[in-house]
């Protein structure tokens, strides 16, 4: 991840996760693993997995995935911490806060392998087909598919869930929009029909629905009262997972503890993962004493965001004598734009070049000197790190692409490579600030007894910075003074957790700093990320309230794309127009996921290629434990 703030990025994301799990694995066209072409008027061909870049790695009737230990050990407990609270175990609706963790309890029709980029194999179904013009796609269930309660998994609860999320989940209604129903087409077989023939990644989006009970959900609890899909909870669900949950303490800690007689633990993609008997996830309201938990040895495995903390918070005697590890790993399988977005819903953010002249007064590099030490590098692309990613000028199909919007997007998109404003010194900094006073002044600004106010009015240009702990107010200082440099007043507003995310839900703030995830092959869910559609509707990703039909013509060119040389022509396109509309200024990036973790673990070797595997693939180890001490 990125510093500071994005760990409510990572945050954010980890809670829609179950939501929305498709939203990392996107289409690439014709790169499709296709079976063998049917006889006009046979139905298609079953296939055991399905491939967006390239055809799947493991063949029908593999025993295992390359990076598990098939003999790994099963045991053992971990801890994982979280910043905030949760007051619901029902995610089936936006209200309330979700705990960490719900996915190990669910289960979904297809799963991702870890060492490609977005290849699917069978879960709950164990096969799937569609039609060579992806008009719809069916899924046939295991039969041995079990609820923890013994009950059969049927496909009238994959029909039901699917019903049910879109009708009580607005984010999920979105997201399924081209799935125009979902109904049982035969024993033990659901079929997904879309409004719409030849939109490729759809079979993968419906393959990763989160498959949910109907009888449990639809009967009494065990005071006999009706349970309802559409109201908070905290009642552990019934699941089909490999793990079911424990302990709740409402708000402070969940765990989830390993099903011993879990129905698919044997499946090929389940060997040699879920190998401890409990995982647990502890809250803290405050980043700073989180911290200091970890330190205290209250929980096992920390993601650091900060920069600083890297650099000088893990100097105590458990990582001198080797009781505690710090690691960094290399993050290979995505693409990230992170930074401030304003509020392009706002007025006094409407006009692109108010959002260039923020770009212009901030001081990345004195930032990265003083307060990163070093360890950044500014975000120069919404697939920053991928080969999605625009540079120079647009030619062949991506030029091919942008043509017929030209008089649609902004000049520079064809006549100029986009670059973020670099300090060097102090020189460049002042020449930073006057091109900043510039723009304001052509966009209807002035500065009066040292003020930015719009000149119509006489009102003051202020931003208030919507903050979701304290861990980001350093970063935020420094903008606040480059910023009052040219009159500007900027807010730091500091807010609990809840509050923060049901603010940025309903879209009430001026300036936040977050961001997307992308996949090496992006497709549908860019609609909610930038699409116009998702401009005013709540809890959607498109945070800057992004309303432009070129957006649109390209994202649709990018969910459409033929091939996978299309699509990258497409994104860099998308990327282009993006940047060059000025709706973030980018932050900062480090290809890497800074970790520190006690020393009670082993993994494979190696690793995934696109994850660090934890605590998929990774296990107790008893000997290590014993040298560390067992947990608390």
């Amino acid at each position: 991840m990125t510093g500071g703030a994005n760990r409510a990025l990572s945050t954010t994301l980890r809670a829609r996760s179950l939501a929305a799990l498709a939203g990392a694995v996107l289409a690439a066209a014709s790169l499709f693993c296709v079976a063998p072409a049917s006889a006009e008027g046979e139905a298609p061909a079953w296939r055991h997995a399905t491939a967006l870049i390239g055809e799947p790695k493991y063949p029908a009737g593999f025993a295992r995935f390359d990076y598990v230990d098939p003999d790994a050990p099963k045991g053992g407990l971990v801890r994982f911490s979280d910043t905030g609270t949760f007051d619901t175990l029902n995610f089936v609706i936006p209200k309330g806060t979700t705990p960490n963790g719900l996915g190990l309890v669910y289960e979904t029709l297809m799963t991702s392998s870890l060492d490609e980029a977005s290849t699917m194999y069978g879960r709950l179904a164990d096969r799937l087909r569609y039609p060579a013009d992806f008009s719809s796609a069916t899924f046939h269930l295991r039969p041995e598919a079990r609820w923890h309660d013994g009950e059969p998994v049927t496909a009238e609860d994959v029909v039901w869930s699917f019903e049910v999320l879109t009708a009580n989940n607005p984010q999920q209604a979105f997201y399924y929009q081209h799935v125009a129903k979902a109904e049982v087409s035969g024993e033990g077989e659901v079929t997904f029909t879309f409004d719409q023939p030849g939109n490729r990644e759809l079979p993968h989006i419906v393959g990763q629905l989160m498959v949910l009970p109907k009888h449990w959900w639809t009967g009494t609890d065990t005071n006999g009262k009706a349970r309802d899909v559409t109201a908070g909870t905290l009642e552990p669900p019934l699941g089909s997972g490999p793990y079911r949950i424990g302990a709740v303490n409402a708000g402070r800690t969940i765990s989830y503890v390993r099903v011993a007689d879990y129905w698919g633990r044997d499946l090929p993609v389940n060997v040699g993962i879920n190998n401890f008997d409990e995982i647990r996830y502890e809250y803290f309201l405050d980043e700073t004493v989180e911290l200091q938990a970890f330190k205290a040895d209250q929980y096992d495995w920390r993601e650091e965001s900060s920069a600083k903390n890297w650099a000088t918070a893990y100097d105590i005697p458990a990582k001198r004598d080797g009781r505690v590890v710090t690691e960094m790993f290399p993050e290979r399988g995505r693409g990230l734009m992170v930074g401030f977005l304003p509020n392009g819903r706002l007025p006094k953010f409407a006009d692109p070049k108010v959002r260039r002249a923020l770009d212009y007064a901030l001081d990345f590099e004195e930032m990265n000197r003083t307060i990163f030490f070093g360890q950044y590098s500014r975000i120069d692309s919404y697939f920053f790190g991928t080969e999605l990613a625009a540079s120079g000028l647009p030619e062949g199909k991506e030029l091919e692409i942008l043509e017929p919007l030209r008089d649609r997007v902004p000049a520079e998109v064809f006549t100029t490579p986009f670059t973020n404003p670099l300090v060097a010194d102090s020189a460049a900094l002042r020449d930073n600030l006057r091109e900043a006073v510039k723009l304001f002044t052509e966009a209807g600004y002035e500065i009066r007894r040292g003020k930015m106010v719009e000149k119509a009015s006489g009102t003051p240009f202020t931003i208030e910075f919507l903050l979701n702990g304290p861990t980001f107010e350093r970063v935020g200082l420094r903008y606040k003074e480059t910023l009052a440099r040219i009159g500007i007043d900027m807010n730091l507003r500091t807010v609990d957790s809840s509050q923060y995310v049901n603010r940025v839900r309903s879209n009430d703030f001026e300036m936040i700093y977050t961001g997307w995830a992308q996949s090496l092959s992006p497709g549908n869910e860019q609609r909610d990320y930038f699409g116009s559609a998702a401009a005013d509707r709540a809890g959607s990703r498109n945070y800057p309230g992004i309303r432009n039909p070129a957006v649109d013509a390209l994202i649709d060119r990018v969910i459409y794309a033929t091939d996978r040389d299309d699509l990258i022509a497409a994104s860099r396109a998308l990327d282009r127009v993006l940047l060059w509309n000025h709706y973030v200024v980018p932050g900062w990036t480090l290809p890497a996921e800074r970790v520190a973790r006690w020393d009670r673990f082993s993994h494979p070797d190696p690793l995934p290629e696109y994850s660090t595997g934890f605590p998929t693939v990774w296990w107790w180890d008893a000997a290590k434990a014993a040298k560390t001490g067992l947990p608390k």
